[in-house]
């Protein structure tokens, strides 16, 4: 029981500095993701998963050759998936995931049918607002891994993570390591809809459950002594059998 309370007060501090690092993200200004910002400013390649969940613009021109569709996502009750389209970024030789929005099942399937979702598509060049994310490499509990795409063969076009690195294999040109998850506005209201990161930044109920576990580790350790000497101290009785 205290070594539970004590991995609740883990949990405590490991929630305390995933809000700490999110609210830093969230109060840094956007930060535009062009090849000036990436080489010569105070940004990295290998800083960007850093700074997930910080504000971000882009523009540059979507390849829907390699399209790909998150599953398992809903929108007010409905399955679905989202649209993840990789962006060549204007005057520069990086790519960029981007998760365009939710669209429902049925369309999920017609395109899984044709190899694509045209309908979708957004032609020419396009400005991009959205918050930076990190790839999912390890499924949560109780979700599926993705193949790993053979060199050569057929492109796999659901995923059930943003497993960049999983992706990357059946591209034709590296990728940076994040995505951004677009954000809504009110000039776009048809599909793909888009949302933002559903971010419950609070401390839980971990600190209560560790008073919890160390009450009850307290009860044990003091009562249960005290419970054995009042049953030692209890008279037997004895069994009264008729004659």
């Amino acid at each position: 029981m205290i070594r539970l309370g004590i991995w609740q007060l883990d949990r405590l501090e490991q929630r305390r500095n995933f809000n700490q690092r999110v609210l830093e993200q969230i109060n840094q200004p956007s930060l535009d993701l062009s090849l000036q910002a990436l080489i010569v400013g105070d940004v990295t390649v290998q800083a960007l998963s850093s700074m997930e969940y910080r504000k971000i613009t882009v523009t540059g021109i979507y390849d829907f050759n390699y399209e790909v569709a998150l599953r398992n996502q809903v929108w007010h009750d409905q399955y679905g998936v989202h649209l993840l389209t990789p962006l060549k970024i204007q005057g520069s030789e990086y790519v960029i995931f981007v998760d365009r929005g939710w669209i429902p099942g049925d369309e999920f399937d017609n395109g899984l049918k044709n190899g694509s979702w045209p309908i979708y598509q957004e032609t020419g060049t396009v400005f991009v607002e959205g918050i930076l994310r990190n790839q999912q490499i390890k499924p949560d509990f109780g979700r599926i891994s993705d193949p790993t795409p053979m060199p050569g063969g057929e492109k796999l076009l659901a995923w059930n993570l943003v497993n960049l690195e999983q992706i990357q294999k059946q591209m034709p040109y590296p990728i940076l390591p994040v995505y951004i998850q677009q954000a809504p506005n009110d000039v776009w209201s048809r599909l793909p809809y888009r949302s933002e990161p559903d971010l419950e930044l609070t401390e839980g109920s971990h600190l209560g459950y560790a008073i919890q576990w160390f009450t009850f580790a307290g009860i044990l350790f003091f009562g249960y002594p005290v419970f054995i000497q009042r049953e030692e101290r209890r008279p037997v009785k004895q069994d009264m059998q008729p004659s």
